[in-house]
Parts: C-alpha cells; structure tokens; sequence
C-alpha cells in the first residue's frame, strides 16, 4: 500500500527493509510522513506554513521507559505498572478506589470508590512528576452507568479546564467487583 501511495504522489522509492530494521515499530508512521513530506514539497511554494504531516518516533526499547510506583496508591493487582514513563507522557494503569494501607475498598458506594480512586491517582501522577493539570486523556469504566452523573461532579474537582479528553464506558464487571475504575495519560 506504501508503494502504491508514493507511486502515486511521485515520491522516492523506500527502501522498507533498511526501515524495517532501524524503526519497526514507527514503519507505518514513517512512511506516512515521507508521502505527508513529498506532498507538501510538490504543493505551491508561496504557502508553505507548516508540513502536512509530523513524525512520531516511538520507542519500545526497554531502557527508554520507566515504571512508576508509589506505596501512597494501592499495588497493582497483577504483573503490571501502576504507571510507566515514555516518551514525555505518563501512562497510569487503572487505578481503584482502595484504601492504600488496607487493600480494601473504603466503601461500597462510587461517590466513595471515586474520590479515592481520583486520591489514589494523585499520588501516582505525583510520583511520575506530575500532575491532574497535566493529564491529557482518561478512560472510565463503571459497573453501572447510572452513576455517571454522580462520577462526575466529582471527576470535576479534580480535572479543571481545560479538562481532559475522556472515554466513559459500562463494562460487565471490574477488578474486585468495584463499581468504578479510571485510566489516564498525561504530559510529562
């Protein structure tokens, strides 16, 4: 499919194995922005304000990214991170509203469950250097979407303007029986 769009804007063959060895994850990306780049180039000169297309290299080297724990959060329930840091970006596991210091939930009711989940993800955004004015996405999971409007009166307390971008999904059960789980991602 690469071939046949740089064929067609006139771009300059790739060579896709030499690619393939220095950046097989960022391949797809790559490519995107050599047709993005040819594009621009065979555009009109005279407007020529930004290029089409950027480049994302993304590495999945081990020695690039770093696990994020914090014993003011509750541990991850499997072999997973509460957090790792990648490239200028924070990515937090789901976090639960348990009580750190007795792996219990601090009650059974989501307006309880949410505000110490939100309390618990503080304190692993802060380990990973930074901060709920910095989370760029979130994803929650409820066990009953009923209690939406109840999650977010709170989730406003903790995420101002400009708030974050965010995914609210019903799933069929969570970690524990919990009623609420939140993910997120910020900006280092």
């Amino acid at each position: 499919m690469s071939w046949l769009a740089s064929r067609a804007l006139h771009a300059p063959p790739i060579d896709m194995r030499a690619l393939r060895a220095r950046c097989p994850f960022a391949m797809g990306v790559g490519c995107a922005s050599v047709v993005g780049t040819s594009l621009w180039r065979s555009s009109s000169s005279s407007r020529r304000a930004a290029a089409p297309f950027a480049c994302l290299g993304i590495s999945t080297h081990a020695r690039l990214k770093e696990a994020v724990q914090t014993d003011k959060a509750p541990a991850a329930l499997g072999p997973y991170s509460q957090a790792i840091k990648a490239n200028n970006l924070l990515f937090v596991s789901g976090v639960l509203g348990l009580v750190p210091e007795t792996g219990q939930f601090i009650s059974d009711s989501v307006e309880d469950q949410t505000e110490q989940l939100l309390k618990n993800m503080g304190e692993i955004l802060k380990a990973g250097g930074t901060s709920y004015s910095s989370v760029v996405k979130t994803t929650i999971m409820l066990a009953d979407l009923q209690d939406f409007k109840k999650v977010n009166e709170i989730y406003a307390k903790y995420f101002l303007a400009p708030a974050p971008a965010r995914s609210t999904y019903q799933v069929a059960a969570l970690p524990l029986n919990a009623r609420i789980e939140i993910e997120c991602i910020a900006a280092l």
